[in-house]
């Protein structure tokens, strides 16, 4: 079940294209911060689908928050003059970055596990 927020992600980003709505240039900050959110929220969650430890309750109220969270500093810091909406994108950045890293090494080590296993019933094939 791992692969269900990425499928989700995938209809979303073709059903963005598809209906290819124009954001007002005054929001553009706030979509761009709700994007990269949901960004990170989705794949923590693939990261924990791999590790067999995803929990549907922590997937959606992070979801939400990060979201609340990453457009309510873009509004402080349009309010305070200070482009607060930066903080955000360097802790989602790195986020992202990490979860794909954990990612990328959970499916190489299943991968290899795999190969292993053909080799080893290659190898009792061999021996009877």
């Amino acid at each position: 079940m791992w692969w269900l927020p990425i499928l989700g992600l995938l209809i979303g980003m073709a059903l963005g294209t598809a209906l290819s709505l124009t954001v007002p240039a005054e929001y553009s900050r706030y979509t761009a911060m709700a994007i990269l959110a949901a960004l990170d929220s989705v794949f923590g969650a693939a990261r924990s689908g791999l590790a067999g430890e995803f929990d549907n309750s922590v997937f959606l109220s992070g979801f939400f928050v990060n979201i609340i969270l990453a457009s309510t500093l873009t509004y402080l810091g349009d309010r305070l003059g200070v482009e607060l909406y930066m903080a955000a994108i360097v802790a989602f950045g790195v986020r992202i970055f990490n979860n794909l890293a954990l990612i990328r090494r959970q499916l190489l080590a299943r991968l290899k596990s795999k190969a292993v296993i053909r080799e080893d019933a290659g190898r009792q094939d061999l021996s009877t």
